[in-house]
């Protein structure tokens, strides 16, 4: 064959593999639910669905926190929803009042210290994270 047809035969592929990706990377992004603002807080929650949850995933290393909802159900460990989620910061104002509508919570918080109150099924559980400039802080609440 000829290698001038060869290479624009391997450069269209590509481009079509390029242009598949972009594609697929997208429509992972768009499974996010809408952003959501309470006062100077953006936030979103989900994560029901393959989908849905890998769209969470990759979307983690953009906010600042990133919370996981889980319990312990019939003895094995199942992600939940309808979680109520408390943020307040040292000095005890609440930031942040919502409900989780599925495992995943992202919050769009300013550096500092925090503390996270999580109430599943009348019972609650509190972690203290410490957001920083760069990267995503993390906890996770399980339930037994």
């Amino acid at each position: 064959m000829n290698k001038r047809i060869e290479r624009s035969a391997m450069a269209a592929a590509m481009a079509v593999g390029t242009i598949a990706l972009a594609g697929w990377l997208g429509a992972a992004q768009a499974a996010l639910p809408p952003l959501k603002t309470q006062g100077s807080v953006q936030y979103v929650s989900g994560g029901i669905g393959l989908d849905e949850s890998e769209s969470f995933k990759a979307a983690a290393k953009d906010y600042p926190l990133a919370l996981t909802f889980a319990a312990r159900i019939d003895g094995n460990a199942d992600y939940v929803a309808n979680v109520s989620v408390s943020i307040k910061n040292t000095h005890g104002q609440p930031v942040l009042d919502a409900t989780a509508e599925g495992p995943y919570m992202l919050v769009k918080l300013p550096e500092g210290r925090y503390k996270i109150t999580a109430t599943y099924e009348g019972k609650a559980q509190e972690r203290e994270v410490s957001v920083a400039k760069s990267g995503t802080a993390r906890a996770v609440f399980e339930w037994r």
